[in-house]
This record gives C-alpha cells, structure tokens and sequence, in this order.
C-alpha cells in the first residue's frame, strides 16, 4: 500500500532521505555528511558524485529501518541547498568541475565586472535579485571561464548545469538514459537568469554571462509528475512529483501557504520568507524576491526573502576554529553562564555581508571588548548575532510588505536552543513559535510530492498536520531592546570597507 511519502533533502552539509506518513509525522530517515571542499580561501565546494552516491544510501537507510519498499511509497519529493551550481557532461554524466557552493565568493570579480554597466542592481527589476557571488549564475560562467574546455563542450551542447535538486532528479531518473533535465520555479528563481514574471528564462541575460541556453534545465512548477524513478534504484517507478528549494521548502512544511505568512530557518545560514501571494513586491529594503511556490497549473506565489550568510556556521567556528566549545549545543549553558553579553557584539560578516546590506566589502568583527568580557560573553555574543541579524531583515519585511509581522514560525537546527529563542522574541518584540515537526524542509518537498499525485487532497489537508510544539513571548524591557539593537547596527558598521584590492 502507497502509505507514505519520502523526501529527499540534499543539503549544504548532508543528504538525508526521510519517510512521512499522511499526519505529516517522520516514519524513518536516513543521512551521511558529504565532504565540505576549501580549494583556497573563500572557495567552497563538494563533489558531486559523493552527493549522489549519498543521495541513494541514505535511501537504503530510511527504507530499511522502517521496513518499507518501493512498493509503500507513492511519491518522492526533492529539497535541495539552493544557488550550489553542478555542471556536467551529459554523454558521460560526469561533472566537469566540483559543485561550486552558495556559500563560495571566488566570482567577486565576475561580479564588478558586470556590474560595471548598471550597478549591482542591473536585473534586478527582471529576477529579483542583485548581482551577487551567492546565486548560481555567476558560478556557472566561472567553471566556463575556468575549466578547460568547458565553453567549448557547452557550446556544442554538452554540458548541463543544474542546482542539486537537478543534479539529483536527473541521475534518479536515469542520467545519460534518458535522465530529466529540470527544476522549479523556486530554484530557478536563484539563478539570476529567470524572469519572475514569465518563468523562463531570459536569453538577453544569458547572453551578457555567456552562458548557452541548451545548458539550463526546463524550468517546471514546484508539485507535478517529472518523471519515474529509473529501474535499477530501490524506488523504481516511483513518481518523483515535487522540488522545492531549501528555505522554500521549509515554508511550505511550516504551512505558510497564505499572504502575509512567514517563516524564519535556523540553519547554516538564516533564511526568512515572507509570502506576498500572487503580487511581485520588489524591495526597497535590501531583501530578495523569490519564487516561494507553484502547485501545478495554479498561479505562482511570490515572496520576499532576507538571506543571512552566518549563523549557526558561526557556533561552528567557535567549535572548531576556536575550540571554546566541543559539540555545538554546548554553546547554550557557556552563553547562560552570564548575564548579558558584557558589552561585547560578534558580527560574523566571515564573507560579506548578505541581507540587508549586501556589501562584499565587510568582514567578520568583535567588537565592544574591555577586560571584564570572558568566554561566556563571547558565546552569548555569537548566539545574539543570530537574533540580531533576524530583527534586521524583520525590519525589512515589514517596511516593504507594509504588513507587520504579528508572530514568527520558526525551523532549523538551532531553535532547539531555548536561551536563543527568547533572546529571538525579545528583540523582535512579537511571539516565536516552534513546531512540533522541526524537519520543515523535507516535510515541505514530501507535501509538493504528496499533493500532486493525490496522497494529500488540498492545503486544507497540510493545514491540519501542523502543531504548535513551543511558544516563547517577549519579556525584555522594549527600550532595552532598541537599546541592544542600537549598539548592534553600530557594530555592523564596523566591518564596512575591510576589503580592498589588495587585501588577502
């Protein structure tokens, strides 16, 4: 019996597989680490063959635990770490280059170049976003400016480029027999080349990056059949029938379906996504504007988004740069060990910063240091940069949208970090809600899946799945508040203008 859905959520750090039942409940799941590739500094990659060799292990974990076979599954659903650029041979299916992740800031320069004639802003009235080394655009020109022979083998039609959920469904679907070569909307919305009006894209744009249309997939909606799971995979003729992006994902598994409905993740970065509907509101803010989902033929909805490079990387750093913790939840009691953060501010602009400001020029800085700061301080002071980068962006949302924030639903690893989410509360002043199902990303790629082969009748339906698992309330005097936040944006302003042409 077809009693379940799995998603696949192929993430910055991991791949994971994991089974949902109809209550939206985890069945089973399964998950390996991928290597995390430092070539130089700024550069991030991962190998994508060790993605995929990932993807169909973890696979094998969620049905094996939960002993389940194809036979079980009615759909697959795919998430994806969005903006990671794969190119590859489509006659050998190997990648001609290693993924080139969001995260990585070597196309800085590809960046200046174009934005020589028209600014940062130069399409942004056309995509949604700013030139930037985050999305994927410009990483694909890099690999074909840089890889030898790329520009000739993707002019002869060769070479396919996708994110990782294309990467992904193509080789699930078969690679070089007859694999599918397509993403959603809300995947394509991050590659700087798709019009968020007509969703294709834009050969004017492409043209001025140099990049040939045959390498682009079909841009499809988020919840609809692709294609099957090819014969020799566990899940054979399994429909796969919803890709979502990561954050988009998490939106949708946190039912947000509605205008004015958000969502903030806690995650590697923060992502918070504000669904404005059917209407295209561009910022005026510093925040993007993104696809946050099309079911099928139904009208696309659009969102805002405040993209935040640094947050639950920064507990990372102090782990494993640092040494001050040695596993990432001990951050909790070592920040709780006093009682405020003695003055001290951490801003972990470790790669520029991303919304609002987006200057490639900033990086990291503590800031507000005397004598009396200790260890405690500086953990309370990194978990705090993560409150306060999510009250900025908040800010945002709420000047463009008009419509003010009237409580935050919240996903990620570190809302599991209660000292965090008061903080959360007290700094944006409105309610921080936390779900009882905090695997929000794969649940929303399983609910595309589920909704378009009938498994879930309507939105209604995941409406009725979501539970209120944690509330926490702002109990912070409000000019305290405006206080810290004060202090902060002073602290920001600090990292401005750090790099220069010849800095290292």
């Amino acid at each position: 019996m077809n009693d379940y859905v799995i998603a696949i959520d192929q993430g910055t750090t991991s791949s994971r597989a994991i089974i949902f039942d109809k209550s939206g409940s985890i069945i089973s799941s399964g998950q390996l680490e991928h290597e995390q590739i430092f070539p130089k500094a700024g550069w991030v990659e991962h190998n994508p063959k060790e993605i995929w060799t990932n993807t169909r292990e973890v696979i094998g974990q969620a049905l094996s635990k939960a002993n389940l076979t194809r036979h079980n599954i009615a759909a697959i659903g795919i998430t994806n770490q969005r903006e990671t650029a794969v190119v590859w041979d489509k006659n050998t299916g190997e990648p001609v280059y290693n993924a080139i992740v969001w995260q990585d800031t070597r196309t800085q320069h590809i960046v200046d170049e174009l934005a020589k004639d028209g600014g940062v802003e130069r399409f942004k009235q056309i995509v949604g976003l700013p030139l930037a080394t985050y999305f994927a655009g410009t990483k694909i020109k890099w690999i074909l400016d840089n890889v030898d022979g790329a520009r000739e083998k993707a002019e002869a039609g060769d070479l396919l480029f996708g994110t990782t959920d294309t990467w992904v469904l193509w080789n699930l679907t078969g690679g070089v027999n007859g694999g599918v070569h397509a993403t959603d909307v809300t995947n394509a919305s991050r590659t700087l080349f798709m019009d968020l009006e007509t969703l294709q894209w834009r050969e004017d744009i492409l043209e001025v990056f140099g990049v040939p249309a045959s390498m682009l997939p079909e841009i499809r909606s988020s919840s609809e059949v692709y294609g099957m799971a090819e014969p020799n995979s566990l899940l054979r003729e399994v429909p796969i029938a919803g890709i979502l992006g990561d954050q988009q994902a998490a939106t949708f598994g946190q039912a947000a379906f509605d205008k004015g409905e958000a969502k903030n993740t806690y995650g590697t970065g923060n992502f918070l996504i504000f669904n404005t509907g059917e209407e295209i509101v561009h910022s005026k803010n510093g925040l993007l504007t993104t696809l946050g989902y099309k079911l099928g033929d139904a009208a696309p909805h659009y969102a805002l988004e405040g993209s935040i490079a640094v947050t639950g990387s920064l507990v990372q750093w102090l782990r494993d740069n640092l040494g001050l913790i040695t596993s990432a939840s001990e951050i909790e009691a070592l920040a709780a060990s006093v009682d405020d953060n003695g003055g001290a501010y951490f801003v972990p602009a470790f790669s520029g910063l991303f919304a609002p400001y987006w200057r490639a020029d900033a990086r990291g800085a503590l800031v507000g240091l005397t004598r009396y700061v200790n260890k405690g301080h500086i953990a309370r002071a990194v978990l705090e940069a993560t409150a306060f980068q999510t009250r900025e962006v908040l800010d945002a949302v709420n000047a463009d949208s008009g419509v003010p924030l009237t409580e935050l639903k919240v996903d990620g690893g570190m809302i599991a970090n209660n000292l965090l989410m008061q903080f959360q509360a007290d700094v944006i002043g409105v309610p921080v809600v936390r779900p009882v199902v905090a695997e929000t990303t794969a649940l929303g790629a399983a609910y595309a899946a589920g909704l378009a082969v009938g498994f879930w009748s309507d939105l209604d339906d995941l409406r009725k799945n979501w539970q209120e698992d944690s509330r926490w309330t702002p109990s912070m005097d409000e000019e305290e508040a405006e206080r810290l936040v004060r202090t902060w944006k002073k602290a920001v302003t600090k990292t401005f203008d750090w790099v220069d042409e010849d800095t290292k």
